[in-house]
């Protein structure tokens, strides 16, 4: 029996690639699908995605893209990091394309050169001539929600480097670099997070016209009150100071509600309530203001509870909090709407 549920509203998807595609004009949009779509579902949001005028979708790893080739047919997809030598043959096969950072260039599949304008992490110091397998030129921005002075730097070498081969499909843009920094555009831009509708810059995503697409719901297993100098949860750190009721919910680290997360806000019947205690592997409690009966819904994501939010208490970013969650062994029901 699961535990919680998330639902993946793929309207909501369609909407927010409706909105990047207004923003990056003659731009392709790429949508990122990678670690099954951040947590969504890479198959149903890749097809919304590229039956909303999306060109290309972008993965991680070959298995990745071969996990989607057989639902979605003939769709342009590239894997973004490193392919073993024994995965080549595999990606010419599905028609994937790759990234090429270093090494040398494989035959027979399409082929995107990385350079390294500052991310310091994959990518070639500096860019060779392109053979005729390449068909792309990239480079990753690293710090569009933290440093604009250096993303400009990062935008103005590419655009120095890559000029000679403009005949080739330049992308440099991710999600923040193509809401914020037009120049970094080019030919396409690789969105990820904010196809989801999560904001980059772990604001509220309404400021860039993104609607969140996941929600995830439990409800309360347990209700009980807590008299003075009683506790919840390992370790004794909450203590009652006076009778108060608290409600227990049957999902925890093991589900993807990290241990950082005490003290955030979800919402019970609606109400905010705040998470108090030790957060377990399969379980949490919430203080409530009144008794309420078991089975009455708790929302941890949505309906006024955002993962920005929870990502601000956690001291992390939205991208680790709705990729981390847990669907393995029933804990977790997924459902898809179209709202």
């Amino acid at each position: 029996m699961a535990r919680s549920e998330l639902v993946i509203d793929l309207g909501a998807i369609r909407r927010n690639v409706r909105t990047l595609r207004r923003v990056l004009g003659r731009a392709e949009l790429w949508a990122v699908v990678k670690a099954d779509g951040y947590g969504h579902g890479a198959v149903d949001v890749g097809a919304a995605a590229l039956a909303e005028g999306a060109a290309a979708l972008c993965v991680a790893t070959v298995p990745e893209g071969l996990a989607l080739r057989p639902a979605l047919g003939a769709a342009r997809i590239l894997v973004l990091g490193p392919s073993a030598a024994g995965e080549v043959a595999e990606a010419r096969d599905a028609g994937l394309e790759l990234v090429v950072a270093d090494g040398e260039v494989p035959e027979g599949v399409p082929v995107h050169l990385k350079l390294d304008t500052g991310m310091g992490r994959w990518g070639l110091a500096d860019l060779p001539a392109p053979g005729r397998e390449v068909v792309g030129l990239m480079s990753h921005l690293a710090s569009v929600d933290s440093d604009p002075e250096f993303t400009t730097r990062q935008i103005e070498r590419f655009a120095r480097a890559t000029e000679p081969y403009a005949q080739l499909t330049r992308h440099l843009a991710n999600s923040g670099g193509a809401l914020r920094f037009p120049t970094s555009r080019f030919d396409a831009a690789r969105c990820g997070i904010a196809v989801y509708g999560l904001s980059p810059f772990g604001e509220d995503p309404a400021a860039d016209g993104l609607e969140p697409a996941l929600r995830w719901e439990s409800e309360l297993a347990q209700v009980k009150l807590l008299q003075p100098g009683e506790s919840t949860g390992y370790g004794r750190r909450y203590v009652a100071r006076q009778p108060t009721w608290i409600g227990i919910v049957p999902v925890g680290y093991a589900d993807g509600f990290r241990r950082d997360l005490e003290g955030t806000a979800v919402r019970v019947a609606g109400e905010p309530c705040r998470a108090v205690g030790t957060i377990s592997m399969d379980a949490f409690a919430v203080e409530l203001a009144r008794s309420l009966p078991v089975g009455t819904p708790v929302t941890l994501i949505g309906h006024g509870v955002s993962a920005e939010s929870h990502a601000n208490v956690a001291g992390t970013i939205t991208y680790e909090l709705v990729s981390g969650l847990n669907r393995a062994q029933g804990r977790t029901r997924r459902s898809v709407i179209d709202g």
